[in-house]
């Protein structure tokens, strides 16, 4: 599949190890950095969302995510990125991820307004709490330099799923991010509590903002 992610909020905080451990299936390791295990909430938009060789399709190919997320590793050291849940207001996204990428798309009503300053708010389907972004980019873009935490953290180029007691791993390939500062006006952890992480800090330790990247995701391989 092709797509761009567009006006991605990164937020994350570190956890103990075993807390991410105990959350992952066999197979897959809590990924570390300074020893801690890390926890993100992401929001953005996608746009041109379309398999291989078929055009975008207005709404049902622009819609709006938001990821909750943790860094593995497999069995042979293959880092990557497990995903706790993926709010989405796109229905058929939500029923093409869950059957083809075993991915725990959610449905959410959900909103966002792109300018100067940025306002996002997600409502996920079954419950009454909205989370809401409010935060302003600033400063020149830049790439990660390896070995820094901005590295860990953003720079994943695999995605890793579960579908019964298999697990399965697919290619993400994108150019590097080239991440910028963020004035953070408002943040909330709804979408990590829902998903079982109630014992947050109460400031994210790390937030940072990328403009956008052009994605193409292959299909998933099952790993052994």
């Amino acid at each position: 599949m092709y797509q761009r992610w567009e006006q991605l909020l990164f937020l994350h905080w570190a956890v103990d190890r075993e807390v991410i451990q105990r959350s992952l299936p066999h197979g897959l390791h809590a990924d570390t950095f300074d020893g801690a295990g890390w926890l993100g909430i992401v929001p953005f938009a996608m746009r041109g969302v379309r398999p291989a060789g078929w055009p975008a399709v207005g709404p049902v190919s622009n819609f709006l995510e938001l990821n909750v997320r943790t860094y593995v590793h497999d069995e042979r050291g293959v880092p990557g990125v497990w995903f706790y849940s993926l709010d989405c207001n796109q229905p058929l996204a939500v029923l093409v991820a869950q059957m083809l990428f075993a991915l725990p798309y959610r449905h959410a009503a959900m909103r966002a307004e792109f300018s100067k300053t940025i306002a996002y708010q997600s409502t996920r389907r079954g419950t009454d709490k909205t989370a809401r972004y409010v935060w302003q980019p600033h400063g020149e873009g830049r790439a990660a330099a390896i070995g820094s935490l901005e590295f860990f953290l953003l720079e994943r180029y695999h995605l890793y799923a579960a579908r019964g007691k298999n697990i399965y791993r697919g290619t993400v390939a994108h150019a590097p991010y080239e991440y910028r500062g963020v004035t953070l006006r408002e943040f909330s952890t709804t979408p990590a509590t829902l998903d079982g992480f109630s014992d947050l800090e109460p400031q994210p330790r790390h937030v940072c903002h990328a403009d956008g990247v052009d994605v193409r995701i292959l299909a998933l391989e099952k790993i052994p």
